[in-house]
């Protein structure tokens, strides 16, 4: 028998953070839905787990994950600040067919898709995750686990209604790799590197 340790694995994935004003303007979106929206039919993100993903991982070596910070830090050194605006509701694929219900966010200079391409580049040797075939920005605000016509009806109605709706504007300096942990209570994220867009990538202690 080997007395060698397994390796350890995290489960990451790349993202926007978005500031708690903003968060709070979501949620108060989410709540309108929840009043006419059963909780056994939509999965809510919590608030706190609100954020724009540019990548996600899936399981990487603890062992390579300094190495991907150093890859990520490197591919945003040509990324400013980036000036986001988070507006609108949607759903995927539509809002006939919700599967997910998503925030809306666009960015001013429109750098955020170039960002994602840079960072699906200095990641790929790091996940088995195979590339989005089109990238497009939001923050999911819930995933929807069933629904009869009734609800379905329902939910599209209620979408149209926010689909104008402004959350709030600002300027993200920075992106975040973090890691997601599972358990029977839900999945707890945790902050492991902030890389700013200057390129300078500052480990969390």
């Amino acid at each position: 028998m080997s007395d060698l340790k397994k390796p350890e694995w995290h489960r990451l994935f790349v993202a926007v953070p978005i500031p708690e004003p903003i968060k709070i303007a979501i949620a108060t979106a989410q709540a309108e839905l929840k009043l006419n929206i059963l909780n056994t039919v939509v999965a809510w993100t919590r608030t706190e787990h609100l954020h724009i993903t540019l990548k996600f991982l899936g399981n990487v070596a603890a062992a390579r994950v300094k190495a991907l910070i150093g890859r990520l830090g490197t591919a945003c050194k040509v990324f400013s600040p980036l000036e986001l605006r988070a507006e609108n509701v949607g759903a995927f694929p539509n809002m006939r067919f919700p599967r997910v219900i998503w925030i809306g966010v666009s960015d001013t200079h429109r750098e955020l898709i170039a960002m994602h391409e840079a960072v699906e580049m200095a990641t790929k040797e790091f996940t088995n995750e195979k590339p989005e075939e089109s990238f497009i920005p939001h923050a999911t605000l819930a995933r929807v686990k069933r629904l009869n016509a009734r609800d379905q009806k329902l939910l599209a109605e209620l979408l149209s209604r926010m689909n104008k709706r402004l959350f709030g504007e600002w300027t993200a300096s920075e992106i975040e790799l973090v890691r997601s942990e599972l358990s029977s209570q839900g999945a707890r994220h945790t902050c492991v590197a902030r890389i700013h867009l200057t390129g300078h990538p500052k480990v969390i202690p």
